[in-house]
């Protein structure tokens, strides 16, 4: 997948000198994340809604 072109987006709760954030970046029906520190390196690619209730169960923590 060609992830050139995606706007990555890191979360609300980061701060710009964070060194331990993951960012996402929605494409299509997928969605897209990668580690902050190197975003040249691997990429983990999961369906959107798999992701919506991934982000539901770690808001439930």
């Amino acid at each position: 997948m060609d992830l050139s072109r995606a706007s990555w987006r890191k979360a609300s709760r980061s701060h710009d000198d964070g060194d331990q954030c993951v960012e996402v970046a929605a494409i299509l029906d997928v969605v897209a994340i990668r580690d902050s520190k190197t975003p040249d390196g691997p990429k983990l690619i999961i369906g959107s809604s798999d992701f919506q209730q991934f982000v539901r169960l770690l808001k439930n923590l």
